[in-house]
């Protein structure tokens, strides 16, 4: 898969301990030093359940751009449902280059399509668009090149802001297909990749009282995770119940939740 900009890569984290111990003196101080998390985004990454199974199909079939109305496809939920995973799946499938809505430009655009060699173009949180008449030109150049588009957003395209009466025309004429709610068991096994990804080594029973306890969303369990490991890190420790509560007290704080 290439990238045009650099958004949201994707790598392993390093095999190595997260944490490195430094002689002083007579003494042992242990300093963390965490790796830089990226997210992988990888097919066997995915984990795939009912909420998602319809944007599977639209996106991850192997003749699914070609049943696309005008080639143009766009994923849309709620943060943390997966589309960005999908995206990428589906761009690296096809060798689309990446691009970031919030840094979309006609310069970069008209330079992207002035390479060529690509037969499809993916653009990530799409109604961040912040001009109008940029996110209109990449759809006519796409048009006017015969590739295939797939975009994600929070909502579906013919609710994005567009006062370009031929940019709305284009936004209504995009098919769309949402990504729902996470179920138990998404939230289960997504909470568990969340934790090897990091490195994190949570006992059983802490990771089923976490679950308990956690909004319904698998933006929820992504927040918890960061949380926890940042916490783990700071304190030097494992992950206990009493580590997991204060982190879970001050992600409810942060987010006016009960």
């Amino acid at each position: 898969m290439t990238r045009f900009d650099e958004t949201k890569a994707s790598s392993r984290p390093p095999k190595e301990g997260r944490k490195r111990r430094i002689n002083e003196g007579d003494g042992v101080t242990q300093i963390a030093l965490p790796f830089v998390y990226r997210p992988r985004f990888g097919r066997s990454d995915f984990v795939a359940a009912p909420s998602n199974a319809a944007a599977r199909a639209w996106v991850l079939d192997a003749e699914a751009p070609y049943r696309w109305p005008e080639g143009r496809m766009a994923l849309w939920g709620e943060g943390g449902t997966g589309k960005t995973h999908l995206l990428s799946i589906w761009a690296g499938r096809y060798g689309a280059p990446v691009m970031a809505g919030e840094r979309l430009n006609e310069r970069d655009v008209v330079a992207l399509f002035s390479q060529g060699g690509f037969k499809a173009v993916a653009l990530d949180n799409a109604d961040c668009v912040p001009s109008e008449h940029d996110l209109l030109h990449l759809i006519n150049l796409v048009r006017e090149h015969r590739v295939f588009l797939l975009m994600a957003g929070r909502l579906p395209p013919a609710r994005w802001p567009a006062v370009l009466p031929d940019l709305a025309s284009r936004l209504r004429a995009t098919s769309s297909v949402p990504l729902g709610q996470a179920e138990e068991d998404l939230l289960h096994r997504l909470l568990l990749r969340l934790l090897a990804e990091r490195q994190i080594v949570v006992a059983p029973q802490v990771t089923e009282w976490l679950l308990r306890r956690l909004p319904r969303r698998a933006s929820a369990v992504r927040d918890c995770v960061s949380a926890l490991d940042q916490a783990a890190m700071a304190s030097g420790g494992k992950v206990t119940r009493v580590l997991a509560a204060s982190v879970l007290e001050g992600l409810f704080a942060r987010d006016g939740e009960p």
